[in-house]
Parts: structure tokens; sequence; C-alpha cells
């Protein structure tokens, strides 16, 4: 049935009694998106099963498909073919950054000329440093950021390029995920401050050895700090079942804590390179009691009267900092929130939107240039704006189960990782639910 329209602000549900629930959540983002561009350079056809659908794996799809590989989006699991890289291309990066920065690396494999552009909130996130290294690995680029246009030769020769990953772990992933496509391998290494969220450069690492490619990272015995190797050498084709999103776990998480209840993450995995994992620690942390469980992860909250402050050093999990944030704000002690300076550089700057919004609503709120200072104040209803930040959405509907009379502007955009996420939420509120 089709869903009624979503109002603009959106009143969000306030939790008067415990929630209690079992969630299901759609697939990880980052592993999907990952996954489909492996299965475009790969060495025959395969299959992405429990495929996120939502809008930027649509657009990563899409993108591929231009590059000429073929991407079945019809069903629960997506079964690929591998790219021709022969045709012109036009790619719509919408606000995805993995599309605006995975794709362009492998795009430089194409015969034709490939032009990159996306919506307006994205021209403002960086990605300069995956176009300055592949322009010092010969490929022919134009522009500096979005829009820009890549002049394939059908090759690229591989070698060693410098890098200042400081603004994102991505840059360092979008290059290791072409690598072993080109003739000579690569050779990343990393000059400036220190690569935020490592975990998901983690997970490029894992998933490209499981695709067979040689990949040697600092983390290995012996390994060189700040410097990544590929070999070259084919990407052996793996059909893979994706995890659910623990990123996006957190406003569900959130309101067991809120509202004194119990929520259950199904299929948690209990081994994952997703950074969302962190969770579990945060949580406990706040005063939450987390537990593996049969059907995945359960978390039991003390409600907002008791919810503990934190202080804690978030730069390698900063996605998860806009949810985070909004329990910080609703806790009865102090937080600190550091290593996030990055963050600035996401969908927006996020350290002062969430300055901005959680202030609007009563919170006392310093913003420092790498985190955010939050004391126990008493909150209070009106618009949560979200710049079109699917993570800021989810900051605003953590507070509005707590605070009365909050709305959230252009709650759709969380549409970026969870299609119907608004309804989704509201069926939570009332009796138990299994959603």
């Amino acid at each position: 049935m089709t869903q009624p329209p979503i109002a603009d602000p959106w009143p969000a549900p306030r939790a008067h009694t415990p929630v209690t629930a079992a969630v299901s959540l759609p697939g990880s983002k980052s592993l999907t998106n990952r996954a489909l561009l492996l299965a475009a350079i790969a060495d025959g056809p395969s299959v992405v099963s429990r495929a996120l659908r939502s809008r930027d794996t649509l657009l990563m799809a899409a993108a591929l498909a231009s590059l000429g590989a073929r991407v079945d989006t019809d069903g629960a699991d997506w079964a690929v073919t591998p790219a021709a890289f022969t045709a012109d291309a036009t790619i719509d990066c919408g606000l995805a950054g993995t599309v605006m920065r995975f794709v362009p690396p492998i795009a430089a494999l194409s015969t034709g000329t490939v032009a990159f552009d996306g919506d307006a909130h994205m021209r403002q996130r960086p990605v300069g440093e995956v176009l300055t290294a592949l322009r010092t690995l010969g490929v022919d680029v134009s522009g500096d950021g979005l829009p820009f246009t890549l002049h394939g030769t059908g090759a690229v020769a591989g070698g060693t390029v410098v890098i200042d990953a400081s603004a994102s772990s991505q840059f360092v992933s979008a290059l290791l995920l072409a690598g072993a496509r080109y003739e000579r391998g690569l050779d990343v290494r990393h000059a400036g401050a220190p690569v935020p969220s490592l975990p998901h450069i983690e997970m490029t690492v894992e998933m490209l050895r499981e695709h067979g490619v040689v990949v040697d990272a600092p983390s290995d015995p012996g390994g060189e700090p700040d410097r990544w190797t590929v070999s070259p050498g084919p990407v052996k084709a793996v059909d893979r079942a994706i995890e659910p999103d623990l990123s996006n776990a957190a406003p569900f998480l959130a309101l067991a804590a809120v509202s004194g209840g119990r929520v259950v993450i199904r299929d948690w995995p209990r081994v994952t390179t997703q950074p969302g994992d962190e969770l579990r620690a945060i949580l406990t942390a706040m005063g939450c009691t987390v537990e593996y469980v049969e059907d995945g992860l359960a978390v039991a909250g003390p409600g907002t009267g008791r919810l503990q402050g934190l202080e804690k050093d978030l730069h390698d999990v900063g996605e998860l900092t806009p949810a985070i944030a909004a329990l910080c704000a609703l806790a009865s002690t102090p937080s600190h929130l550091t290593g996030i300076g990055h963050i600035r550089g996401h969908e927006t700057d996020r350290l002062a939107a969430l300055a901005r919004e959680l202030g609007a609503l009563g919170a006392d709120v310093t913003e420092e240039p790498d985190g955010l200072l939050i004391r126990p104040a008493t909150l209070h209803g009106g618009v949560f704006h979200t710049y079109a930040d699917h993570r800021m959405a989810h900051a605003g509907v953590i507070i509005g189960a707590a605070v009365d009379g909050v709305l959230v502007e252009n709650v759709a955009t969380t549409s970026k990782t969870f299609t119907d996420f608004a309804p989704f939420w509201a069926a939570l509120f009332g009796a138990p639910q299994e959603a």
C-alpha cells in the first residue's frame, strides 16, 4: 500500500511509555556499495544478497551501469555482471560520498569520458585528494571537485601516491578498491593528521582479501603506519550476503535508552568490521544494559532521567556522532565528544549543525574545533533542521522521542540509507512491535 505523504516538518513521535520492539534493519550501505563496486570489476558475475535498497545504493548501481555493468536491482538479491568500461557516461552522485569518491578510480579504467555531478549539498564535500591521486597516476581529470570529468584511456599504470586522508577515510578506500586493476597495482601513503574512521578502511581491506586481492595494511604484523599496498591481479567474483547496517541501528537503540524500554536488533553479527558495532560499548557507558540474545542484540535503557553523559573520542566512529550527541543532550550528566573535526566535511558541517539545532531546542552545547561539550539542560519543542543529512534526521527523532513538540524538517532525507524510515519509526511507538 502506498504510504501517505510525509508532513514537512514532521511531528516526531513522543515515547510516553517504554518502547519494546524487535527490529530487522536494512543492509549496510558501506558493505553494499563496496560489494557492488567490487562485483563490477570482478572476473565474473556474482550476487549481492540482502543488498540495501536506498538512494545511495541505487545511485551506486546506476553509476556502475553507466560504466557498462549490469546490476539487476529488482529483487532482494542483486545480480551483477562486470562492466565493460567502453562507453562515455554521466554519473549522478546525489548525496552519496561513496559514489563520488569510489567510482572515479574505476571509471579511470574506461576508454570513454566520464562526467560526475551531484546534489547541491554534495558540491561542498571534499574529493580533491582522490582526483589529485588519479592525476599523479596519469589519469586525465578536469576539475578539482564536483562537477568533474575523467577522460579515460582504458588503463591506469598504477604506482605510488601520497595523499592527505585526514578529511575522510574514503579517500584511501576509493583508491584501494580499484588498485588491483591497475597495471602495477597501487601503493597508497597517507601524510597528514590521523586518518578518521579507520574501521571503514579495515572493512575495505577485508573485502578485497575475500575477493582474492593481495593487500598489505598498517594493521598487519610488521605493517608500515599510514601505508597500504594492493598487488595487481584479478578480482575474484564472490557471492556476498550483506549484514544489517549497524550505524542505522543508532536511533532504534537510542529509543530504548531514552524511553526506558528494550529494543532488539535482529541478526547483529558477533564479528564485524562495521564501526556501528561500537554502539555496544557507548550505550553501556551511558547506563544501558547491552547483551547478545538469540535473535541478535538487545539494549535496555534507563530512561532520560538516569541516562549518563559520555566522555569519548569518536574519531573512528564519527558517523555515530549525531545520534550520540542527541543522547548526550538528554543525559543527566555532562558529555564531551572529541576527535570529530572531520565530520565538518560530511553531508553538512555536522558539528556546527548539531550545536545549532540542539541549542535551538534548549540544549547547552559548546561547539569546539574537533568536538562538542554538552551539559544537562531542559529541552523544549521546536523545528529541528536536517540540512539534507540523514544522520541529522536521526538526531532529531531521538530528541523528539523524549521531548514534546519536536518537528523534524525533511525527515525524508533518511531515504539515503533507509527507505520509509519515518513510518517505520512511527510504528514503534505504543504497543510492543515487530518491525
